[in-house]
């Protein structure tokens, strides 16, 4: 394997294909870690370290890559642009119209595409929203006294919204990327770094817990 690494790296197309990838992965797990504006980072730290600890929350970060219980520039993840693909793939066989599409080739295909990120944004700003809603509830951290969002004005919550949404679209543009330049198949590459993110944290919890 190291070998094949090395040979890859050894190819200057190739080499600067993975390089590409990884400052895309980079810029990807930097956005993860960054609280939305108006989010407490303070109170999010101390809330979210104590509900890893409940199953629940921990599958939570195992799709979100951490992301959403941090209530990142990235929180909604890329469900759901995974539940648009999966929308528009049924659709092409109930919708006349989305299936004459799929014959055309790369032009219709091309159209179905721009259909699935628009669905993805609506959304995403469906579950920010919802995410959003249960933070300044005190029902994302039932147990955690803290407030999560200082100011929940309208316009305070609407902010924080709309910034989730856009990471959701950055982040379908960073797969896009990742796919047209770099080593191909960008969505599976960004939903293996969410479970691989959590790789050290749950394995460091076993350790603790099971010796």
């Amino acid at each position: 394997m190291l070998s094949a690494f090395r040979s890859a790296l050894a190819t200057p197309d190739l080499r600067k294909k993975i390089l590409f990838t990884l400052a895309i992965v980079a810029v990807y797990r930097i956005g993860a870690t960054i609280p939305a504006p108006g989010i407490s980072y303070g109170a999010v730290q101390a809330c979210s370290s104590q509900a890893q600890q409940e199953g629940v929350y921990q599958l939570l970060n195992l799709f979100g890559g951490g992301a959403l219980l941090q209530l990142s520039l990235f929180s909604t993840g890329i469900m759901p642009y995974i539940t648009a693909s999966i929308i528009i793939q049924l659709l092409t066989v109930v919708i006349p119209r989305f299936e004459e599409l799929k014959k055309e080739g790369q032009s219709g295909q091309g159209k179905l595409t721009q259909y699935t990120r628009y669905l993805t944004i609506a959304l995403a700003i469906l579950q920010a929203t919802g995410v959003v809603a249960l933070a300044d509830r005190k029902q994302l951290f039932p147990d955690c006294s803290q407030p999560i969002i200082p100011d929940n004005s309208v316009y305070s919550l609407a902010i924080i919204v709309i910034t989730m949404t856009a990471g959701t679209a950055v982040m379908m543009w960073l797969g896009e990327l990742i796919t047209e330049r770099g080593v191909g198949n960008g969505m599976s590459v960004l939903i293996f770094l969410n479970s691989a993110a959590r790789i050290p944290v749950e394995g460091g919890n076993i350790l603790s817990n099971a010796g």
